[in-house]
Protein backbone atom coordinates (compact mmCIF):
# COMPACT_ATOMS: atom_id res chain seq x y z
CA UNK A 1 0.00 0.00 0.00
CA UNK A 2 1.20 3.51 -0.80
CA UNK A 3 1.95 5.90 2.05
CA UNK A 4 -0.41 8.82 2.45
CA UNK A 5 0.89 12.30 3.30
CA UNK A 6 -1.40 14.11 5.77
CA UNK A 7 -2.19 17.64 4.51
CA UNK A 8 -0.65 19.37 7.52
CA UNK A 9 2.54 17.32 7.09
CA UNK A 10 2.68 18.28 3.41
CA UNK A 11 2.43 21.97 4.24
CA UNK A 12 5.15 21.59 6.87
CA UNK A 13 7.41 19.85 4.35
CA UNK A 14 6.84 22.69 1.87
CA UNK A 15 7.63 25.31 4.51
CA UNK A 16 10.77 23.44 5.54
CA UNK A 17 12.10 23.57 1.97
CA UNK A 18 11.96 19.82 1.35
CA UNK A 19 12.49 18.77 -2.25
CA UNK A 20 9.05 17.77 -3.50
CA UNK A 21 8.18 16.36 -6.90
CA UNK A 22 4.79 17.15 -8.39
CA UNK A 23 2.89 16.10 -11.48
CA UNK A 24 0.98 18.69 -13.51
CA UNK A 25 -2.24 17.21 -14.88
CA UNK A 26 -3.98 19.36 -17.48
CA UNK A 27 -6.05 16.83 -19.44
CA UNK A 28 -8.67 14.51 -17.89
CA UNK A 29 -6.67 11.44 -16.83
CA UNK A 30 -7.21 10.15 -13.32
CA UNK A 31 -4.93 7.19 -14.08
CA UNK A 32 -1.98 9.59 -14.31
CA UNK A 33 -2.63 10.53 -10.70
CA UNK A 34 -2.72 6.87 -9.69
CA UNK A 35 0.53 6.24 -11.60
CA UNK A 36 2.16 9.24 -9.92
CA UNK A 37 1.36 7.74 -6.53
CA UNK A 38 3.05 4.47 -7.44
CA UNK A 39 6.08 6.27 -8.89
CA UNK A 40 7.01 8.27 -5.82
CA UNK A 41 5.61 11.70 -6.65
CA UNK A 42 4.86 13.93 -3.67
CA UNK A 43 1.85 15.91 -4.89
CA UNK A 44 -0.46 16.68 -7.81
CA UNK A 45 -0.90 20.04 -9.55
CA UNK A 46 -4.29 20.10 -11.30
CA UNK A 47 -4.73 22.87 -13.86
CA UNK A 48 -8.30 24.13 -14.19
CA UNK A 49 -7.29 27.47 -15.73
CA UNK A 50 -6.00 26.12 -19.06
CA UNK A 51 -7.01 22.50 -18.64
CA UNK A 52 -9.75 20.57 -16.84
CA UNK A 53 -12.71 22.88 -16.21
CA UNK A 54 -15.75 20.64 -15.73
CA UNK A 55 -16.67 20.48 -12.03
CA UNK A 56 -17.36 16.75 -12.18
CA UNK A 57 -13.94 16.06 -13.71
CA UNK A 58 -12.25 18.30 -11.13
CA UNK A 59 -13.87 16.46 -8.23
CA UNK A 60 -12.99 13.07 -9.74
CA UNK A 61 -9.33 14.08 -9.97
CA UNK A 62 -9.32 15.38 -6.40
CA UNK A 63 -10.88 12.11 -5.26
CA UNK A 64 -8.26 10.13 -7.20
CA UNK A 65 -5.48 12.09 -5.54
CA UNK A 66 -6.93 11.49 -2.09
CA UNK A 67 -7.27 7.78 -2.85
CA UNK A 68 -3.64 7.72 -4.04
CA UNK A 69 -2.43 9.40 -0.85
CA UNK A 70 -1.23 12.47 -2.75
CA UNK A 71 -1.91 16.08 -1.71
CA UNK A 72 -3.44 18.02 -4.60
CA UNK A 73 -3.12 21.70 -5.44
CA UNK A 74 -5.59 23.29 -7.87
CA UNK A 75 -4.74 26.12 -10.23
CA UNK A 76 -7.90 28.18 -10.50
CA UNK A 77 -8.61 30.98 -12.96
CA UNK A 78 -8.10 34.64 -12.16
CA UNK A 79 -10.67 35.87 -9.62
CA UNK A 80 -12.42 32.49 -9.31
CA UNK A 81 -13.24 32.63 -5.62
CA UNK A 82 -16.30 30.38 -6.07
CA UNK A 83 -14.14 27.67 -7.64
CA UNK A 84 -11.58 28.07 -4.86
CA UNK A 85 -14.30 27.35 -2.32
CA UNK A 86 -15.56 24.29 -4.19
CA UNK A 87 -12.18 22.64 -4.73
CA UNK A 88 -11.16 23.16 -1.11
CA UNK A 89 -14.49 21.74 0.05
CA UNK A 90 -13.85 18.77 -2.25
CA UNK A 91 -10.61 18.04 -0.41
CA UNK A 92 -7.85 19.90 -2.24
CA UNK A 93 -4.93 20.94 -0.08
CA UNK A 94 -4.58 24.36 -1.63
CA UNK A 95 -5.04 26.73 -4.54
CA UNK A 96 -2.61 28.14 -7.09
CA UNK A 97 -3.73 31.67 -7.98
CA UNK A 98 -2.67 33.15 -11.35
CA UNK A 99 -1.71 36.75 -12.15
CA UNK A 100 -0.94 37.97 -8.63
CA UNK A 101 0.42 41.45 -9.27
CA UNK A 102 0.84 43.01 -5.85
CA UNK A 103 0.45 42.46 -2.11
CA UNK A 104 -3.22 43.41 -2.19
CA UNK A 105 -4.01 40.71 -4.74
CA UNK A 106 -1.90 38.27 -2.73
CA UNK A 107 -4.01 39.07 0.33
CA UNK A 108 -7.19 38.49 -1.69
CA UNK A 109 -5.85 35.06 -2.67
CA UNK A 110 -5.35 34.22 1.00
CA UNK A 111 -8.85 35.48 1.75
CA UNK A 112 -10.31 33.03 -0.78
CA UNK A 113 -8.61 30.02 0.76
CA UNK A 114 -8.87 30.49 4.51
CA UNK A 115 -11.70 30.55 7.01
CA UNK A 116 -12.26 33.60 9.26
CA UNK A 117 -10.53 35.32 10.93
CA UNK A 118 -7.66 34.88 8.43
CA UNK A 119 -9.91 34.86 5.36
CA UNK A 120 -13.50 34.90 4.24
CA UNK A 121 -14.06 31.36 2.96
CA UNK A 122 -17.53 29.99 3.69
CA UNK A 123 -17.48 27.42 6.48
CA UNK A 124 -18.97 23.94 6.09
CA UNK A 125 -18.24 20.50 7.48
CA UNK A 126 -20.72 18.50 5.38
CA UNK A 127 -18.18 18.29 2.55
CA UNK A 128 -15.45 15.82 1.59
CA UNK A 129 -12.97 18.06 3.40
CA UNK A 130 -15.15 17.86 6.50
CA UNK A 131 -15.46 14.07 6.23
CA UNK A 132 -19.10 14.47 5.11
CA UNK A 133 -20.11 16.04 8.40
CA UNK A 134 -18.20 13.66 10.66
CA UNK A 135 -15.50 16.20 11.53
CA UNK A 136 -16.41 18.37 14.53
CA UNK A 137 -16.36 22.06 13.54
CA UNK A 138 -13.41 22.88 15.80
CA UNK A 139 -11.39 19.98 14.40
CA UNK A 140 -12.23 20.88 10.81
CA UNK A 141 -11.25 24.51 11.37
CA UNK A 142 -7.95 23.58 13.02
CA UNK A 143 -7.05 21.13 10.24
CA UNK A 144 -7.88 23.65 7.51
CA UNK A 145 -5.83 26.35 9.23
CA UNK A 146 -2.85 24.01 9.55
CA UNK A 147 -2.95 22.49 6.07
CA UNK A 148 -4.46 24.87 3.49
CA UNK A 149 -1.92 26.31 1.09
CA UNK A 150 -1.91 29.36 -1.18
CA UNK A 151 0.56 29.55 -4.06
CA UNK A 152 0.90 32.92 -5.76
CA UNK A 153 1.65 32.89 -9.48
CA UNK A 154 3.71 35.79 -10.77
CA UNK A 155 3.37 36.18 -14.52
CA UNK A 156 3.18 39.93 -15.17
CA UNK A 157 5.79 42.68 -15.17
CA UNK A 158 3.96 44.33 -12.26
CA UNK A 159 4.14 41.10 -10.29
CA UNK A 160 7.88 40.89 -10.86
CA UNK A 161 8.32 44.44 -9.57
CA UNK A 162 6.24 43.61 -6.49
CA UNK A 163 7.65 40.12 -5.92
CA UNK A 164 9.20 40.99 -2.55
CA UNK A 165 5.92 42.38 -1.19
CA UNK A 166 3.96 39.40 -2.54
CA UNK A 167 6.40 36.96 -0.95
CA UNK A 168 6.11 38.72 2.40
CA UNK A 169 2.29 38.69 2.41
CA UNK A 170 1.00 36.67 5.38
CA UNK A 171 -0.65 33.46 4.19
CA UNK A 172 1.27 33.14 0.94
CA UNK A 173 3.06 29.80 1.18
CA UNK A 174 4.92 29.56 -2.13
CA UNK A 175 5.80 31.62 -5.20
CA UNK A 176 5.48 30.22 -8.70
CA UNK A 177 6.49 32.03 -11.89
CA UNK A 178 4.23 31.36 -14.88
CA UNK A 179 6.88 31.19 -17.63
CA UNK A 180 4.61 31.39 -20.68
CA UNK A 181 2.47 34.32 -19.53
CA UNK A 182 5.50 36.16 -18.19
CA UNK A 183 7.29 35.78 -21.52
CA UNK A 184 4.18 37.09 -23.31
CA UNK A 185 3.96 40.05 -20.92
CA UNK A 186 7.59 40.90 -21.65
CA UNK A 187 7.23 40.90 -25.42
CA UNK A 188 8.00 37.19 -25.90
CA UNK A 189 11.62 37.90 -24.95
CA UNK A 190 12.74 34.56 -23.46
CA UNK A 191 16.01 35.89 -22.03
CA UNK A 192 14.25 38.85 -20.41
CA UNK A 193 11.57 36.57 -18.99
CA UNK A 194 14.18 34.20 -17.53
CA UNK A 195 15.99 37.11 -15.88
CA UNK A 196 12.65 38.21 -14.41
CA UNK A 197 12.03 34.67 -13.15
CA UNK A 198 15.34 34.67 -11.32
CA UNK A 199 14.49 38.08 -9.86
CA UNK A 200 11.27 36.63 -8.43
CA UNK A 201 13.10 33.56 -7.13
CA UNK A 202 15.61 35.82 -5.37
CA UNK A 203 12.78 37.76 -3.70
CA UNK A 204 11.17 34.50 -2.59
CA UNK A 205 14.44 33.22 -1.12
CA UNK A 206 15.01 36.47 0.77
CA UNK A 207 11.51 36.14 2.26
CA UNK A 208 12.15 32.45 3.07
CA UNK A 209 9.31 31.42 0.77
CA UNK A 210 9.58 28.13 -1.12
CA UNK A 211 9.76 28.26 -4.91
CA UNK A 212 7.73 26.15 -7.34
CA UNK A 213 8.97 25.47 -10.87
CA UNK A 214 7.45 23.70 -13.85
CA UNK A 215 9.60 21.52 -16.11
CA UNK A 216 9.20 19.07 -18.98
CA UNK A 217 12.41 17.02 -18.63
CA UNK A 218 14.70 15.59 -15.97
CA UNK A 219 17.47 17.93 -17.17
CA UNK A 220 15.24 20.95 -16.56
CA UNK A 221 14.34 19.55 -13.14
CA UNK A 222 18.01 19.28 -12.13
CA UNK A 223 18.59 22.87 -13.24
CA UNK A 224 15.56 24.04 -11.21
CA UNK A 225 16.85 22.28 -8.08
CA UNK A 226 20.27 23.88 -8.58
CA UNK A 227 18.79 27.35 -8.97
CA UNK A 228 16.81 27.08 -5.73
CA UNK A 229 13.42 25.56 -6.49
CA UNK A 230 12.06 23.18 -3.86
CA UNK A 231 8.78 22.15 -5.52
CA UNK A 232 9.44 20.95 -9.06
CA UNK A 233 6.46 19.98 -11.19
CA UNK A 234 6.65 17.75 -14.25
CA UNK A 235 4.30 18.87 -17.03
CA UNK A 236 2.74 15.49 -17.82
CA UNK A 237 1.21 16.62 -21.12
CA UNK A 238 4.52 17.99 -22.39
CA UNK A 239 6.44 14.93 -21.22
CA UNK A 240 4.00 12.60 -22.99
CA UNK A 241 4.11 14.72 -26.14
CA UNK A 242 7.93 14.67 -26.11
CA UNK A 243 7.87 10.89 -25.72
CA UNK A 244 5.46 10.48 -28.64
CA UNK A 245 7.58 12.75 -30.83
CA UNK A 246 10.75 10.87 -29.90
CA UNK A 247 9.05 7.57 -30.73
CA UNK A 248 8.02 8.69 -34.22
CA UNK A 249 11.47 10.08 -34.99
CA UNK A 250 13.58 7.21 -33.67
CA UNK A 251 11.40 4.12 -34.11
Amino acid sequence: MRASTPPEVFKSRVAAGSRLRGLLVRVPATMLIDMAGYNGFDFIFLDTEHGISDQKDIVEHITAARASGLPILIRIGEGESALALRVLDAGAEGIIVPHVRDAEEASLAVQMAHYPPVGGRGFATYTAAGRWGKAPPSEHFAKAEASTMVIAMIEDAEGVSNAAAIAQTPGIDTLFVGPSDLAAALGYDILKADAARLQVWSAASEACRPIMAIVSTATQARQAWTQGATMVVLNAQSAIDNCLADWTVHS
